[in-house]
């Protein structure tokens, strides 16, 4: 046989090889590998597909049904809506769940894998089709579980978590949510406990929005205090329910004025939380939102995040001035003197406009006289100013907007790490903390900082 009839017959097994291979020998094998994978997976559904869910356990049976807003809500024992975080994570544990070993021969030993009378039994309704999965004792491992599926009615060793499926209730399925707003959706906030009463609104100026105080004062109210407020009422959570009926109705009777109670603006239309504690040695507290509604046990700890006092809920910073409206700024201590003025974007100094100043340091300097806030409130009458260090004052702010009105801000003695102060955004003495007093840069010290700057540039 010639050397070219030769290497014309290979090439033609060869291609035979590789045609077999490519058309037979590799779907196969891509057909194993994704049945394998699939009979991995403990459930087959998609959790997208997913409609239904029936959890039973020796705390009894729940049902719950995906409406057409794709929210959970429970059908049974009673009609309520449901807590998607809890059902989100069930959810996205089957779905995840993998199988590692499969016990075919041991299907009929049912109790030494705790699945004669499973912990857990869960039905899952996907369109038209289900599964039920049963739920047994922990594996080897403390994050697996022995399960079986209603399909095959294999024991298989799973890495579902315990954690997950476990100790499941009724309560652990329903909302326990007191109170749902969209926190930027709020118009007004009226705080009310006894003997006191504050009313906030939402204000917006050029884009920006703020929270003032209304009453007891017409004041700037402080922005974090309030914005955490708003947080603790949107996860203000029950720990029990008490739904409408006869326990319902004798509870509300036990109710009298509210200890704290929250009312909020939204488009147009209130939402009221009404918080009542009747006997404070009982250890219980329940809140109140509508009556069809169940009273919601909560912790009575989360009474003591709504009673705050004036000074908690209005702006704390003593200067009482805007960065964007400042224009002037006077500063005032014991070995220096000097004055910057608001110039084009950047702070010069008055006589020498024209002078490198180091610009970072400046700026944080600024920010933290306009941003000094009070963190105690000295009674008052209690002494005259000359006793605080205040008259005169050993550091003295003096800040000008730009309609030419005085904002002034000083600062007396310290005493261990707080200095009295006073000023114009709050009425009264303060303590504010000592450290702005050694954070204040005399005027020497900012040309020569900014010379060394410019020297070592240069």
């Amino acid at each position: 046989m010639s050397r070219g009839l030769s290497t014309m017959l290979m090439a033609v097994i060869l291609g035979g090889l590789g045609a077999y291979l490519y058309f037979f020998e590799l779907p196969a094998e891509r057909a194993k590998e994704q049945q394998e994978t699939t009979q991995a997976r403990l459930l087959l559904f998609d959790e997208a597909t997913i409609t239904g869910l029936a959890i039973r356990s020796s705390s009894g049976e729940v049902s719950l049904e995906l409406d057409q807003d794709r929210r959970w809500h429970i059908t049974a024992p009673i009609h309520a809506e449901a807590n998607a975080q809890e059902v989100g994570a069930l959810l996205r544990a089957l779905v995840l769940g993998r199988i590692s070993r499969t016990f075919e021969e041991e299907s009929n030993k049912l109790a030494s894998f705790g699945l004669e009378e499973p912990s857990i039994v869960v039905k899952v309704i996907a369109s038209s089709e289900e599964e039920t999965i049963s739920l047994g004792d922990s594996g080897p491992l403390s994050s697996t579980l022995y399960a079986k599926r209603g399909s095959d009615n294999k024991v298989l060793l799973t890495n579902l978590a315990p954690k997950d499926f476990l100790n499941k209730t009724l309560t652990s399925f329903r909302d326990n949510n007191v109170l749902s707003f969209d926190q930027a959706q709020v118009e007004r906030f009226r705080l009310t406990y006894q003997p006191n009463e504050f009313v906030l609104y939402r204000t917006t100026h050029e884009g920006k929005t703020t929270w003032r105080i209304r009453s007891p004062v017409e004041a700037p109210a402080d922005q974090i205090e309030i914005k955490g407020l708003l947080v603790r009422l949107q996860d203000l959570n029950a720990i029990g329910f008490i739904d409408p009926g006869p326990r319902h109705d004798r509870l509300t009777k036990t109710f009298g004025t509210p200890n704290i109670q929250v009312t909020l603006r939204i488009s147009g239309s209130d939402k009221v939380l009404k918080l009542f504690q009747p006997d404070p040695s009982s250890g219980e507290a329940f809140a109140v939102t509508q009556p069809d509604k169940p009273i919601y046990r909560i912790s009575p700890l989360s009474l003591k995040d709504f009673t705050k006092d004036l000074f908690s809920l209005r702006d704390k910073r003593l200067l009482g001035l805007e960065l964007e409206d400042m224009a002037i700024l006077d500063v005032r201590t014991g070995e220096s003197h000097y004055e910057l003025v608001h110039q084009n974007t950047q702070w010069v100094l008055e006589d020498q406009p024209q002078a490198a100043l180091n610009r970072e340091e400046l700026d944080l300097f600024i920010s933290r006289v306009i941003n000094l806030p009070a963190e105690l409130s000295v009674p008052e009458g209690t002494s005259p100013l000359a006793a605080y260090g205040l008259d005169p004052p050993n550091v003295e702010f003096t800040a000008r907007d730009r309609k030419g009105n005085r904002h002034r801000l000083a600062l007396g003695k310290r005493v261990g790490g707080l200095v009295y102060a006073t000023g114009e955004g709050l009425s009264g003495v303060y303590q504010a903390r000592s450290d702005i007093l050694d954070q204040i840069p005399a005027r020497a010290d900012l040309l020569k900082k900014s010379a060394k700057k410019d020297g070592a540039t240069s």
